[in-house]
């Protein structure tokens, strides 16, 4: 695997200094890479909910951000890939928005290598398309790249700096070990815009804007990325706490799900700077199936996207029931277990006893998983108080079965147990399995197949 970007996903650097840790100050955005940069588009608007607040069109790249709350995604699309008469779509959902231009000064960027135009990444030249770049904030890129280069990691991109009338930003991209995924690393701390220089911006005062009460999703919660069997350890060897992460070797589920925070690699050379500092906790996921069990969504993963990369990301939501039926109305769809699943042998009281309606979640199809390793003053107190999650999980929003996204609300519980993992792979799987039987029936024969959830 390659060797770039292991400050952040592998040990092997456990005299690394604290002075020669790089500070990460916060998750700044996702970037997707797609055809139809349209339809992804207007799904995120329409569907999803989420506001267009940036657009950078040029004759190499289309590039365009959504935000809902802290959770920024940047939509990609290169020449390359377009359809004819596509970006007609995509200028005219610009203007809806009544984008007003910033002059910016991208005169270093233009005589750069990246023929594509992609700023602030570069396009993978995927084969399909692929949610492939986690940018982060740091307080100094020089000062990064300096350290990384040393600890041997490959950059695609060197320190960059490009400017507008708000002042300059630096970055640099590097790759991750993890199949096509790459890392933008900015600096901002002399940028007062609301993105970043080459985007044009509408004009709105974002810190007025009124948070959606009936689709309340405040933050990307996590990254799960879909790896082949046996490189968990290479991958996640930073990560102290779990050994093993959660293996689950029985009734058709072959898995093993680790996760971490991205900041409790500062062994590796990476930090969180401030101790005190209040940002949204994302951690990062890494999927491996286990081959005892067969065929499974991780290696339909590999094949589909013909590589190791981001598999789903979750989205934080204050009130999941509300999120989930706004996006649904919208035209989201969901993968749900089967009706059994909130009828069986103590799943009923689990969910009545978390104060919640096994009616409504089934509703939605929404998943309820309880932390079992509760506080003891918890155990004393009410039942409703038992720190819970609740999660449900979309089709992939690709044309192929690769990247799909999850809503999840945390009541107080902050890992993920292995009730929330069977739940989530068994929902996916059965989506999946549903999907074999449709493409091997014969039009008008009637489904007599059951899924791996019946």
């Amino acid at each position: 695997m390659n060797q770039g970007f292991r400050f952040l996903w592998t040990r092997p650097f456990q005299n690394v200094t604290e002075n020669m840790a790089v500070f990460l100050s916060r998750l700044h955005h996702v970037s997707l890479h797609v055809s139809n940069a349209e339809k992804i588009a207007n799904d995120l608007v329409s569907k999803f909910k989420f506001d267009l607040f940036a657009a950078r069109l040029t004759d190499k790249s289309k590039q365009f951000a959504f935000r809902k709350g802290a959770a920024v995604f940047v939509v990609n699309e290169s020449p390359s890939k377009s359809r004819v008469g596509l970006n007609e779509g995509i200028l005219g959902l610009a203007d809806r928005y009544s984008i007003d231009p910033q002059r910016a000064d991208l005169e270093k960027y233009k005589q750069g290598n990246n023929s594509l135009g992609c700023l602030y990444d570069l396009s993978p030249l995927h084969p399909v398309d692929t949610v492939n770049n986690v940018c982060f904030e740091v307080e100094d890129v020089q000062r990064s790249f300096k350290v990384l280069r040393d600890l041997d990691c490959n950059f695609l991109v060197p320190p960059t700096t490009v400017k507008d009338v708000n002042g300059p930003v630096t970055y640099s991209v590097v790759k991750s070990i993890v199949g096509n995924v790459c890392h933008t690393l900015i600096e901002k701390t002399n940028y007062e815009g609301v993105f970043l220089p080459g985007f044009d911006v509408i004009e709105k005062d974002w810190s007025l804007e009124e948070e959606d009460m009936s689709c309340p999703v405040t933050h990307f919660d996590h990254i799960t990325y879909a790896c082949p069997r046996k490189t968990t350890h290479q991958v996640m060897g930073c990560n102290e706490d779990v050994d093993e992460g959660f293996v689950i070797n029985q009734e058709g589920i072959g898995l093993r799900l680790t996760a971490m925070e991205y900041w409790k690699c500062s062994k590796a050379g990476i930090a969180l700077p401030f101790a005190g500092k209040k940002e949204p906790d994302c951690k990062f996921v890494i999927a491996e199936s286990l081959p005892e069990q067969g065929r499974n969504q991780v290696d339909t993963f590999l094949e589909q996207h013909r590589a190791p990369g981001i598999q789903h990301i979750g989205l934080y939501t204050k009130n999941i029931v509300s999120t989930a039926h706004t996006m649904a109305e919208a035209g989201v769809q969901f993968s749900s277990p089967p009706p059994a699943y909130y009828t069986q042998l103590g799943k009923q009281q689990e969910i009545e006893e978390a104060g919640h309606s096994p009616q409504m979640l089934a509703q939605h199809g929404i998943l309820l998983d309880t932390d079992l390793h509760q506080d003891p003053l918890s155990q004393r107190a009410s039942s409703e108080s038992k720190r819970h999650l609740l999660q449900v999980f979309t089709k992939p929003i690709f044309a192929e079965n690769t990247f799909f996204l999850e809503l999840i609300e945390r009541r107080g519980a902050t890992g993920f147990g292995e009730g929330n993992i069977k739940a989530l792979w068994r929902s996916v799987q059965a989506y999946m399995e549903n999907e074999r039987v449709d493409r091997q029936e014969p039009q008008g024969s009637s489904k007599t197949a059951q899924t791996a959830l019946s």
